[in-house]
Parts: C-alpha cells; sequence; structure tokens
C-alpha cells in the first residue's frame, strides 16, 4: 500500500520551511525522510506525534496526512 504524502510537503512549504527542517524536527536524516516519502519505509508513530505538533494539527487530522492512499491511474479505460 501507498501513502500520498503531497499534504506534508504543502505544510512543510506552506510553514516557510525546507524538508531538511522538517527531517531535523522529527530526528531524521533527509535520506531517511525521502525514503518516507517514496513508501519505502514508513513513518513512525513519534515521527507522527512531531509532525502533527509542528503543523499544529489535532491528531485526529493525521489520516489527511499520513493515511491517505495514492490513487493509481488506470490506463485501460481509455
Amino acid at each position: 500500500m501507498n501513502f500520498d504524502y503531497s499534504k506534508i510537503k504543502g505544510k512543510i512549504r506552506e510553514l516557510g520551511l525546507t524538508q531538511s527542517d522538517y527531517a531535523k524536527y522529527i530526528g531524521i536524516t533527509e535520506q531517511t525522510l525521502n525514503l518516507r516519502f517514496k513508501n519505502r519505509r514508513p513513518f513512525t508513530q513519534p515521527e507522527i506525534a512531531k509532525t502533527m505538533q509542528l503543523f499544529n494539527e489535532p491528531i485526529e487530522n493525521v489520516k489527511k496526512y499520513f493515511f491517505t492512499e495514492k490513487v493509481k491511474k488506470n490506463l485501460t479505460n481509455f
């Protein structure tokens, strides 16, 4: 299952941060963050909690940032 992390990337930009800043804040390297964004490694619970704190979002909104599945384009219908 692949998740869509575009909302996280957008919120990072909205806050005027870089992905490097974000990675440092949640306690991982940029390389590890890239693995997370590419769905090669999952985000951990502490990373998710720190993200929601940074974004000043209630934990109830965690799904929209971390658990929205990527939509696959079905080209056979064209």
